[in-house]
């Protein structure tokens, strides 16, 4: 038999029961508030009590889905700081572009994507200039409500090569130094509208304008004067005429074009031979010439004592730069040139070790050719045949093979390989350049006299033929240092692709075909997709591809795609004359510049190119179109804001705008 249960107050007044009670009553407490304290905590701070195998310092930095529009993603560490201060944002879901498809295949109806709001974008206010508060860096927008024309004197005035001041400092100038860039300082720079000549007038169509140009645009006449006699210029009237002539061509370019042929039957322009560099190009009658063979020649001169060469040039319609061979690396890459010309260009090639026939060299592809037409290859004066014996024995050694001498034309051949090179003996100089030497590293870079070796898996050697190689994927695209989650030959044909649809829409909606565009410049080119797609959609006009400095290089890419261009700082002044393009494009500059220089920095020096009645188009993030649009209106530009194609809703917006003559 059970014993009666004892009763309530009984239990209640044994002491030890009531301890036990207590003590069960403090646990539960104190369990609950602490449970309550942790879970308030960030997960970096609950990590103990979690099962979670990542954490906030342990992340790897997480990399942004890149558009093929947009060749400079971000990157976005998240630091231990962040995760204790704040609780961490959710995960960021990655949009699929759509250049593959579930299954890995190339989709058609892709939609390529754009640069993210707030993760290309710095904490800033405006994009003008910057000052620290307290420990946040920001940008104070500096408004200005209408830019004066400057003086007359600055007229032709190009900022980095015409800076009396670095100029008048230069310690040498023996080597062409003064020739070289020298830009203003911060608050010395381009700060007014350049005028134009009295009795400035709408250029002359192509191809009409390869012939003859109003002389009111360029009213220089020292070319004339100095070189009438050799078919290069003449003026008739209020024109300019070209007849077609050079120092060494004076019966036509024409002639001397099919002599070349003839001389190396290889030499197959428009097919083999794509993309020429003329050097000392005089009024680039050259290159004029070889656009009808399906061949796009950059003429560069520097601005000497014919200092109007290139405005000469472009006023034609001519592709054409300022460039000099002084101190400083070319601003193209290694293997840019299918052949390189000089013709009479007065360059001293055997000088300092031969440094800069070792840059002729590093920019010629593999496989390309040089021509040199010069007093040395047919006269027998004894100091110019001295001077072809120390060219002889130059380009020997550099392993440039002489393929034919003919009259007053040489053609050399640069090898395919590397074995020439290696084949040479140990103290045959000039040296080999060091592993370490990045041949496609220029801007700002000092000329070296060593030889560049070849890629030795046969990068650029390797292009295909004109017109295939404008789309096929080059194999040095997998040289160029980027970031991609996709084969960068999706991402190749993916830029392709999107330009074409886009330039479609232009010349449907714009008339671009009815413009007369004839000197294009895209300033962020990417591959050259935008290039590629005027080509292709035959507006009758050339381009130059600008690979901004802040970006990846992807000048070695746009090359073997059989298209022209440079590397640039838009914080600087380009290498050209005042209005010498009718087209700027830009699109995602002004949103990653404008954290490294002034957005007026870079529209007053594109206001400066543009010609008059020249036309601007920029496709950018809807936070600078504010601010872009009142520069623009300072500067009397004509503007309007359109939607993309995503529609009004859309993070970019396109603002097209016309410059009007004052």
């Amino acid at each position: 038999m059970k014993p009666p249960l004892m009763p309530t107050f009984e239990l209640l007044k044994s002491p030890t029961l009531l301890i036990k009670i207590l003590a069960f009553s403090l646990v539960s407490i104190s369990f609950f508030f602490l449970g309550h304290r942790f879970s308030s905590l960030p997960p970096l701070l609950s990590l103990p009590f979690s099962f979670s195998s990542s954490s906030p310092q342990s992340q790897s930095p997480q990399h942004v889905a890149i558009s093929p529009n947009s060749i400079n993603p971000p990157l976005i560490p998240q630091t231990v700081a962040d995760a204790i201060l704040t609780p961490p944002p959710p995960e960021p879901v990655v949009e699929r572009m759509g250049v593959l498809d579930e299954k890995g295949a190339m989709a058609d109806d892709f939609e390529v994507g754009e640069v993210r709001e707030g993760v290309v974008e710095v904490q800033e206010k405006g994009g003008g200039e910057e000052r620290v508060e307290g420990e946040e860096r920001v940008r104070v927008r500096v408004r200005v409500e209408r830019y004066e024309g400057c003086d007359d004197g600055k007229r032709e005035w190009i900022p980095c090569l015409d800076n009396e001041e670095a100029l008048k400092g230069l310690k040498r100038v023996d080597r062409g130094e003064r020739f070289e860039r020298h830009c203003p300082g911060e608050g010395k720079g381009l700060d007014c509208l350049v005028p134009v000549p009295k009795g400035y007038r709408k250029p002359i169509p192509w191809p009409q304008s390869r012939d003859e140009i109003w002389f009111s645009n360029v009213p220089h006449t020292r070319l004339a004067e100095d070189k009438g006699g050799q078919n290069w210029i003449s003026i008739k009237g209020d024109k300019f005429v070209f007849p077609g002539g050079g120092t060494q061509f004076i019966h036509g370019a024409n002639k001397y074009l099919d002599q070349i042929s003839q001389m190396v039957p290889d030499i197959k322009f428009g097919h083999h031979i794509r993309v020429a560099l003329d050097i000392g190009c005089g009024v680039a009658s050259f290159g004029a010439f070889l656009m009808q063979r399906n061949v796009t020649t950059l003429s560069i001169a520097p601005k000497d004592v014919h200092e109007n060469q290139i405005q000469f040039a472009l006023e034609r319609g001519v592709p054409a730069m300022i460039s000099v061979f002084a101190t400083r690396r070319l601003l193209y890459p290694s293997q840019a040139f299918d052949l390189i010309h000089c013709s009479r260009c007065r360059i001293n090639w055997t000088r300092d070790d031969g440094i800069l026939l070792l840059e002729v060299n590093r920019l010629l592809r593999a496989g390309g050719y040089f021509v040199w037409a010069a007093q040395p290859v047919y006269k027998h004066e004894e100091n110019l045949q001295e001077q072809w014996k120390e060219m002889e024995n130059l380009t020997s050694r550099i392993c440039l093979e002489l393929v034919k001498k003919e009259g007053y034309i040489a053609i050399w051949q640069k090898p395919l390989n590397n074995s020439c090179y290696l084949s040479r003996g140990a103290d045959v100089q000039p040296p080999l350049c060091d592993h370490s030497d990045d041949p496609d590293s220029v801007w700002y870079v000092e000329l070296k006299a060593c030889i560049t070796k070849l890629p030795e898996n046969g990068l650029g050697a390797d292009v295909s033929e004109w017109p295939q190689r404008l789309h096929d994927p080059p194999d040095r695209l997998q040289s160029i240092e980027m970031d991609a989650y996709i084969s960068r030959k999706e991402i190749f044909r993916a830029e392709s692709k999107y330009w074409k649809e886009i330039i479609q829409s232009y010349v449907n909606a714009y008339h671009w075909k009815e413009l007369n565009l004839r000197n294009v410049m895209d300033m962020r080119a990417g591959f050259g997709g935008f290039a590629a797609a005027l080509h292709d959609l035959e507006v009758d006009c050339w381009v130059m591809n600008v690979v901004p400095v802040s970006g990846f290089n992807t000048l070695p890419v746009i090359y073997d795609r059989g298209l022209i261009g440079v590397l640039h700082d838009w914080c600087e002044s380009l290498d050209t004359y005042p209005r010498t393009y009718d087209l700027l494009h830009a699109s995602g500059l002004f949103s990653i510049e404008r954290k490294r220089c002034n957005v007026s920095t870079i529209m007053l020096e594109m206001d400066r190119i543009l010609r008059p009645d020249g036309r601007v188009y920029i496709r950018d993030s809807v936070s600078v179109m504010d601010e872009l649009e009142e520069v623009a209106t300072a500067m009397r530009w004509v503007c309007a804001r359109h939607d993309t194609g995503e529609g009004p809703h859309a993070s970019w917006k396109v603002l097209r705008c016309d410059k009007r003559r004052l």
